[in-house]
């Protein structure tokens, strides 16, 4: 049996039939190894699949370069699947290095919560009534009240996912910056978000947020009646994604701008 790639390499795969089919395919063709003995991953599934190992590498410390093939709807961070020729795939795909966000909250008790995200950062509000969040960036208050839905710093990586539907910019990898975009804004109207260089912090504060209290989610993890957040760069904990040189990532977050 051949191994999957010359570096030791282990596979992964969601619990849809899809992908868990396709694991089966797989192990009959190709050699893999654990996890803990390996030097690369394979992922089967969908973009919240890979967001999930993605996140389970940040969290035990063993961070591994990931090639992943598209088992689910979207599969924007994703390679396209087939079984042919993924020995000489994955030995030949290229790499992009990706920086999470780390985000710090503090909430209306007291309690402090960390957790990286890999796409966005975003605050919402809680109830019916708009979110009144003052934004500091780099020591600096820049909007003493933001009167919205919501709020998002988004990497580049995730810029083209909630980034986006939040009428967002699209950021090209290497950009050295994060889009700060708000959601629904209310006051002040004509304001449409910033490009912040990613060296930067950005805190936010929610005001008075007993009467309007706000929630903040790193990708899908949620602290409920934040007081402050704040959001930065983790360059300590880079992720390498793996994509077929013909189908990388920053050609498709770069065509992705002409998406109709």
């Amino acid at each position: 049996m051949m191994a999957a790639a010359d570096r030791p390499t282990a596979l992964l795969a969601s619990d849809t039939e899809a992908a868990q089919e396709a694991e089966a395919e797989l192990r009959r063709h190709y050699r893999f190894v654990s996890v803990e003995e390996a030097e690369q991953v394979i992922a089967l599934g969908g973009d919240g699949f890979l967001l999930h190992a993605l996140h389970e590498m940040l969290r035990s410390g063993r961070i591994l370069p990931v090639f992943g093939m598209n088992l689910g709807t979207v599969g924007f961070l994703m390679n396209e699947w087939r079984i042919e020729g993924l020995r000489e795939r994955v030995n030949q795909a290229k790499p992009f290095k990706v920086a999470p966000l780390r985000m710090e909250a503090i909430t209306i008790r007291g309690e402090r919560v960390d957790h990286p995200a890999i796409n966005e950062v975003s605050l919402l509000r809680e109830t019916r009534q708009t979110a009144w969040i003052e934004i500091t960036v780099n020591g600096r208050v820049v909007l003493p009240q933001l009167v919205c839905d919501g709020v998002l710093v988004a990497t580049p990586a995730g810029s083209t996912a909630y980034n986006l539907s939040a009428q967002g910019p699209i950021l090209p990898l290497g950009s050295n910056l994060v889009a700060l975009t708000p959601i629904s804004p209310f006051r002040p109207r004509r304001w449409h978000g910033a490009l912040i260089p990613d060296e930067f912090s950005i805190v936010f504060r929610a005001i008075d947020p007993s009467k309007r209290p706000v929630s903040a989610v790193a990708d899908q993890r949620e602290v409920r009646e934040i007081e402050r957040v704040t959001v930065c760069v983790d360059r300590k904990q880079e992720l390498t994604l793996l994509f077929d040189p013909d189908h990388a990532l920053d050609e498709r977050i770069t065509m992705e701008q002409f998406a109709v």
